[in-house]
């Protein structure tokens, strides 16, 4: 895989995310036909990036928590 498939995977799997359909790490590894350690180190990357991507037992997938805190004053 050359570095603009690996980029265009990273952000097709930063779309899934955001959208709510990343379900399970082999969920997306058969979507992408990879293993899912592949997907798993795709999102450390995604995370490294800046993006706040964690796994919600109650929804049972994968989610981008908004960063900003408000305050009840």
């Amino acid at each position: 895989m050359n570095f603009r498939e690996r980029k265009e995977r990273l952000n097709y799997l930063l779309e899934m995310v955001k959208k709510g359909q990343c379900i399970s790490l082999i969920q997306v590894a058969e979507k992408f036909n990879c293993c899912s350690k592949t997907i798993e180190r795709m999102i450390i990357k995604l995370r490294k990036d800046g993006h706040n991507i964690k796994y919600c037992r109650k929804l049972e997938r994968y989610k981008l928590i908004d960063k900003k805190i408000s305050f009840i004053a």
